[in-house]
């Protein structure tokens, strides 16, 4: 006989259904055909893993037009003892829908999130000049609200809702940059590391220790110094006075290599918080380059060259028997 579903295979994402967050959490094979959570906005998503009332949620960390999600920066900030042990990127594709009888010539009024039309402002412009505009709190919820009210005559959304909702769509792929991607992690309270893949990212908080010339740069160096690439760098005000910053980090490479490994050793010895948000494989899974130099047995022959010199017997605070 199978065993009950309990809330520790549950997946909480942003919901409702059809959002780009969902379209993230189907790439997930662990959580096919396990329940999904949707949930109104990144705190509850992350509450819902510290409780246990979920194994894991998937939140937007970062868009490629439009920068960091800082809600998501400053929850991660806040919240102890998370983990990303994933990363996902989903391309950002928005369609225009419609009650069924409307025409793209009867549009007025468009309800829209506010990135979705950031986004999809240049093709509305050019196809509905003088159109009235309405923000809504998620892209999905822009075009449900079509059903609801007849405020506005079409939504921007993303593409499928018309699988959800009794819509139309008028027009595909409004959006300005066909480029466009969202980057998605997989939080979980697991303390185990994803296996090294030489593809991998390494995701940190770190506060600078005072507010004076060149805090940032010795930040920095400590990467620099041993050969680490970093993908994103973000600073997110602490919030408790002016001038107080920590950085959101990307870093190439895993915690079990030794360059990134020693890295962190030494930002743990510069700044007062360092947060370890995991090491995982890259969406991309292009490999990580870097210099020869700084091959893990160059720091491995390193670390024995010092132990080869300091011995055991006369450190201080050692004795013959250990």
């Amino acid at each position: 006989m199978p065993a009950p579903s309990s809330h520790h295979d549950t997946y909480s994402f942003l919901g409702p259904a059809g959002t780009f967050t969902e379209a993230a959490l189907a790439q997930v094979p662990e959580a096919a055909g396990k329940p999904w959570r949707a949930v109104n906005n990144v705190g509850e998503a992350l509450a819902d893993v510290v409780s246990g009332r979920s194994v894991a949620a998937m939140i937007a960390i970062e868009n490629s037009v439009d920068g960091g999600v800082s809600a998501t920066q400053d929850a991660l900030a806040s919240v102890p003892d998370l983990r990303i042990i994933g990363e996902y990127l989903v391309p950002v594709r928005f369609v225009l829908v419609a009650r069924p009888g409307t025409t793209l010539a009867d549009v007025t009024v468009v309800n829209a999130h506010p990135v979705a039309y950031a986004q999809s402002r240049a093709w509305l412009d050019t196809a509905i000049p003088h159109h009235g505009y309405i923000p809504s709190s998620s892209n999905v919820t822009a075009a449900a609200s079509l059903l609801e009210n007849g405020q506005a005559d079409a939504a921007v959304a993303p593409p499928g809702i018309e699988k959800h909702h009794d819509l139309v769509v008028l027009a595909e792929d409004i959006g300005d940059n066909p480029n466009a991607v969202t980057r998605f992690v997989l939080v979980s309270k697991t303390t185990t590391l994803p296996a090294q893949t030489g593809a991998d990212k390494t995701s940190l908080i770190v506060e600078l220790p005072e507010d004076r010339s060149g805090a940032l740069l010795d930040l920095l160096e400590q990467f620099a110094t041993r050969g680490v690439n970093l993908s994103l760098i973000q600073s997110r005000p602490i919030g408790d006075e002016l001038g107080r910053y920590r950085f959101v980090i990307d870093a190439d490479g895993h915690i079990f290599d030794e360059r990134v490994a020693d890295a962190l050793l030494g930002l743990r010895r510069f700044s007062p918080n360092v947060m370890f948000l995991g090491s995982y494989p890259r969406a991309d899974k292009r490999p990580i380059q870097f210099t020869r130099r700084y091959d893990d047995g160059i720091f491995i022959e390193a670390r024995d060259w010092l132990r080869g010199i300091l011995g055991t017997r006369d450190r201080p605070g050692t004795s013959d028997g250990e």
